[in-house]
This record gives structure tokens, C-alpha cells and sequence, in this order.
């Protein structure tokens, strides 16, 4: 037989299978803070939507490429009155199969071999590995603690081969919250190397202090930038994949063109329950924000009496944590934890080089396992 595409070499095996694995190798008495996949079920509201359309016969046929008109409406609405952004739902608004679908397509769209991508380290392993698909060049930038795990802006290097600048805020894995001020400094550097910008903003409802800002409300970023959001963590609706893009009306024609060749959309009836859900994202978006703080504090505060201190995460259902034992890397001690406790988490250097020497824990799990990982962490460290 043949051998498999050359690009598939490209690719480490894929960190979240990897996690899979080790799990099903285990056993049944595992503790899994390892993938950020929330445990709660979807509003019934929102599935009784679903329930109904499903029901529709005119829901059955394909649906657009770039999502009912409807829905991108909703998608506006709710940017003008969460950013006070208004984007135009006929061309700066596009529906996704989940925000990676469109993040991938839109590197696809975007970048040729050879290009350059300036991409967060640690992040979101989609980043790198679909730049290197398309041909491009993944550039890191690294997230360091000493400046609370944002990207240095001024110490970015850009030449004339860079063609896109990618943001995670707020961040996976580090939890890192970004200013209107640092967005801003971004759209700056992103117009002067004539780039474009990409913010992966999946996690924008689940904040603890203050509201995470779009870049989208920075003036002049509809010039460069477009915004990926999802409606997998904020409405417990990961498998229903369903995200949106939203900004540049370039960008979202670009990701289109690439999506129209690829996919046939979003079954509409999942549309339609997205509205729902955005109808109820005051109510819901609250509710998630009350659980993740309560399962926030439980987990750090047996964490920091076992002598492991861990600075309070910001937004997002991540806690990232320096590894306690230093003689070990990160996997080494993820690896130690699950054989010996039986507690899984996420190795940081799954997520880039930078992400050596943490670990990540996902809070989708409830109080109870969480305080049962804690005993079991504490005999052992």
C-alpha cells in the first residue's frame, strides 16, 4: 500500500486522544481533569428548541454555508449589546461547525507555504498543527508567568512573510485575561505589519472579575481582525458543534470560500436552538459562572493547603498550575499522578514548549470528585 500523506508527519500524535488513551488504560476509578468538556447537560429550553425543529420537515434539507440569516442577526444583536460591536450580519457574521472548524479553515484561507504565523505558547494545539498543514510557518510567542501569561507585543518579531497573528483571550490553557488596552496594542502592531489578526474568544462568558473585552470593540480592528466565539462551553453544548465568526468581512468571505468546498453547514435545527440559547445566555452564562467559581475555590483551597500555590485563574474552567515536583517534566509528573493516584490532568508541554513545567486542570468535574482528588493528592505529594 501507499504511504499516507507527507503532511500527516507534520503532526505530533493529537494531545486530547493521547489523554484518551491513557484514561481507558487506567481504569474506571479515574478522576479526569485532563479535557475541558463541561459535565453539566444542556438547558432543557434550549434542547426542547432542538426537539421542535427536529420535528420541522423544512429543517431537513441542507442548510447555507454561512448560516441562516436569522441566527447571524441574533449573533449581531448580542455583540452590540455584550461588545458594543455592530457587526453586519450579512457579511461580517458567518455560522460554524464549532469555532476549531472555523479557526482551521480560516488558516486555511489565509495562509500559503511558506507564510509565517505568530500563534500564543502555550495554546490550543490547532493553532500550530493546522499552520503546519496549509504550508505555513508557526511562529511562538511565549506566554511567561513573570508577565501573567500575555503575549509580549513589543517583543514580537514580524517580517514580510508574517501573515496572521493569533489570540486566545481569555486563555486555554493559562486562564489569562486580556485588557482593552493590550487589544488594542494588538490591532495597532497587527495594521503597522500589515497582517491579519485572529482572536479565539470560546471563552468569553465564563469570567470570574471583570467581563473579557473583545477586539472587536478596539476602533479600526474590523479592518484586520475577525473573532471566533462558540456556544460549546458557555450553553454545556460540545457536541452539538456549533460556534461563529465574526469581523473582517475579507476574512469571513476567505473562511467561506474554504467552508463552501469542505462542509455543508450547520443542520439548521441546531440553528435554531443556538438562538434560544442566546436568548437565555444572561440566565445561563450566570448560572455557569456560580458553578466553575464554586469548583474554582474547592480545588485551590485544598490544593493551596497541600502546599501547592496557585495564583486564582481569572475566567475559563482552566486551573494552570506550576508542577510541585521539579525534578520532574510535566508528563513525567501527569504520567506519576495517574499511575499512582489515579487523578488524571493535562501536561502544559501538550500545549507548546512554554507550557513545560504545569499542568492543567479542567474543573468539569463536581465538587465531590473534586475534593476526592484533592485526598488522594494529598497522601501522595
Amino acid at each position: 500500500m501507499r504511504e499516507h500523506a507527507k503532511r500527516l508527519d507534520l503532526l505530533s500524535p493529537y494531545l486530547f486522544a493521547e489523554l484518551d488513551a491513557a484514561k481507558a488504560a487506567y481504569g474506571e476509578e479515574i478522576i479526569d481533569f485532563g479535557v475541558g468538556d463541561p459535565d453539566q447537560p444542556t438547558h432543557p429550553e434550549i434542547v426542547n428548541a432542538l426537539s421542535l425543529s427536529a420535528s420541522d420537515p423544512s429543517t431537513h434539507r441542507y442548510p447555507s454555508y454561512e448560516g441562516t440569516l436569522s441566527l447571524r442577526r441574533d449573533i449581531a444583536s448580542w455583540y452590540k449589546a455584550r461588545f458594543r460591536v455592530e457587526p453586519d450580519p450579512q457579511t461580517e457574521v458567518c455560522v460554524l461547525i464549532g469555532s476549531k472548524e472555523g479557526i482551521s479553515h480560516l488558516i486555511w484561507a489565509l495562509v500559503d507555504p511558506g507564510d509565517e504565523v505568530l500563534y500564543p505558547d502555550p495554546s490550543y494545539p490547532v493553532y500550530r498543527n493546522q499552520t503546519l498543514l496549509a504550508g505555513g510557518t508557526p511562529i511562538p510567542a511565549p506566554l511567561l508567568e513573570a508577565n501573567h501569561f500575555i503575549m509580549d507585543i513589543p517583543r514580537l518579531r514580524a517580517t514580510h512573510k508574517t501573515k496572521l497573528l493569533i489570540l486566545n483571550y481569555p486563555s486555554n490553557p493559562t486562564a489569562a485575561v486580556a485588557s482593552p488596552i493590550y487589544l488594542a496594542e494588538a490591532v495597532q502592531f497587527a495594521r503597522a505589519h500589515n497582517m491579519w489578526l485572529a482572536n479565539d474568544n470560546t471563552y468569553s462568558e465564563i469570567y470570574f472579575d471583570d467581563e473579557p473585552p473583545s477586539v472587536l470593540s478596539v476602533p479600526g480592528a474590523k479592518e484586520c481582525a475577525v473573532e471566533f466565539g462558540s456556544f460549546s462551553k458557555t450553553f454545556n453544548m460540545t457536541g452539538w458543534r456549533i460556534g461563529f465568526a465574526v469581523g473582517n468581512a475579507r476574512m469571513i468571505a476567505a473562511l467561506l470560500k474554504i467552508k463552501q468546498n469542505t462542509d455543508s453547514g450547520v443542520f439548521v435545527a441546531i440553528q435554531r436552538a443556538a438562538q434560544t440559547a442566546l436568548e437565555l445566555v444572561g440566565e445561563v452564562g450566570k448560572e455557569t459562572r456560580t458553578l466553575y467559581k464554586s469548583r474554582r475555590g474547592a480545588l485551590l483551597a485544598g490544593l493551596n493547603q497541600l502546599g501547592w500555590v496557585i495564583p486564582s485563574p481569572k475566567a475559563t474552567f482552566y486551573v494552570w498550575a506550576r508542577v510541585p515536583k521539579q525534578e520532574l517534566s510535566s508528563m513525567e509528573f501527569a504520567q506519576k499522578m495517574l499511575a499512582e493516584t489515579g487523578v488524571l490532568v493535562t501536561p502544559g508541554i501538550g500545549f507548546g514548549e512554554a507550557g513545560e513545567g504545569y499542568v492543567r486542570f479542567s474543573l468539569t468535574l463536581d465538587r465531590a470528585q473534586i475534593e476526592e482528588a484533592v485526598d488522594r493528592l494529598g497522601k501522595w505529594l
